[in-house]
């Protein structure tokens, strides 16, 4: 389930073309074209501002069990008390450099990964089931965390994990997503395919993983989380609509909703105010 994130991606017009022509074609085909393209994600250069988290980490690599794939992981101690930070779709283990900074500034040692294809991790294709997958082996082998933080992608991935039995005191996501068909429909469309596509990518997903994508909607496990969360969205995010993070804060027993205004998908992440929001509900 990939999701676009940060800035909105501009789609070569080739892949645009070869859309349009498949859907018309064989949509059998046009949905084997985008599904591959739904679950290869881009890298991206590592900036300037993730630079340091990067070289000052402690990197090792873990391979998945289940899937078979190999993630990339990041470990700084600075405490007994443990974070695990979860980026999105295209992003990268040291993307939550920010908030890093203020568990450090808490002595938290704080534990991050580059899902598989994406960061340093070898290139793949995958989906959302590996960053849950890679969201339980990591609890599994640092013995549980105290709280866990995940953006886009990495918040709709906590949920689902909670949902599905993951124990954790609280929880924080950012620019989460909610409904798998919400996240295809507009995938379709930025690479230049009808929604009408949709069923045919959704078939192809299911038949291949033997499994339901609406299984992973965020707001079905939602429910089941006795948890505290807190829900941080912003009003002008373009990526993914606020409207997700009040359908999911909803449906939690123990939400709490932050909607920010003027930040977008990405730069919420680097906000004074959310960062301060975050210290307080860990805190408190």
């Amino acid at each position: 389930m990939a999701q676009k994130q940060a800035k909105v991606l501009e789609v070569p017009a080739y892949i645009k073309n070869t859309s349009k022509v498949l859907s018309r074609l064989n949509k059998n085909l046009a949905a084997a074209f985008a599904l591959k393209l739904f679950e290869t994600p881009i890298k991206y250069k590592l900036p300037k501002r993730e630079q340091k988290m990067y070289e000052v980490s402690h990197k090792s690599n873990l391979i998945l069990p289940e899937c078979q794939k190999e993630i990339t992981v990041y470990e700084n101690k600075f405490g007994s008390k443990k974070v695990l930070l979860v980026h999105g779709w295209n992003g990268r283990g040291t993307q939550l450099v920010s908030i890093a900074k203020a568990f450090k500034g808490l002595n938290y040692s704080i534990i991050s990964f580059d899902a598989p294809g994406h960061g340093k991790s070898p290139k793949t294709t995958t989906n959302m089931k590996h960053f849950i997958e890679a969201i339980f082996e990591l609890d599994k082998k640092y013995n549980g965390f105290d709280v866990i933080v995940g953006h886009s992608l990495g918040g709709m991935s906590i949920i689902n994990a909670l949902g599905r039995g993951l124990s954790t005191p609280k929880a924080v996501i950012i620019g989460s997503g909610n409904k798998t068909k919400d996240i295809t429909d507009d995938f379709l469309t930025t690479i230049g395919m009808s929604k009408k596509m949709t069923p045919f990518l959704v078939n192809l997903f299911e038949r291949k993983y033997n499994e339901k994508m609406a299984n992973y909607d965020v707001e079905l496990h939602a429910g089941k989380v006795q948890i505290p969360v807190l829900v941080i969205h912003d009003k002008n995010d373009k990526d993914v609509p606020f409207t997700s993070a009040e359908a999911i804060n909803n449906q939690l027993i123990n939400g709490e909703l932050m909607i920010t205004s003027g930040l977008g998908h990405r730069k919420i992440l680097g906000d004074e105010q959310v960062i301060q929001k975050i210290i307080q509900f860990v805190t408190s």
